[in-house]
């Protein structure tokens, strides 16, 4: 017998709202949406570290201020997330982020 979600995925488009890849690969949703808040709490796990640090590194490189280096980083974070999850996902990703970060050469 086939369980809740797997019914409901029948009729409609399951759609996760979070930043851990692993619960996304877990219920294979079609399409991912994230938020600030969910990227920070996932920013935060020991698997996900990688991520940050790419990301802090390009803050530093782009950003003149220490202001424009956190406000970098964070945007690349949430680019680089949405990107690890569309790995994972048919659909799309959702996410806020600073359309500037969305170039050519992040992909």
């Amino acid at each position: 017998m086939a369980g809740a979600l797997d019914q409901l995925k029948k009729y409609t488009t399951v759609v996760a709202d979070s930043g851990d890849f692993k619960v996304i690969e877990q219920y294979k949703p079609t399409d991912a949406t994230t938020n600030p808040s969910l990227l920070l709490a996932a920013s935060k796990m020991p698997e996900y570290k990688h991520l940050l640090e790419k990301a802090v590194q390009h803050g530093k490189s782009t950003g003149s201020t220490l202001e424009e280096q956190v406000t970098e980083a964070m945007d690349k974070l949430f680019v680089l997330f949405g990107l690890e999850i569309l790995k994972i996902i048919p659909g799309r990703v959702s996410t806020e982020v600073d359309a500037r970060q969305v170039t050519p050469s992040i992909y």
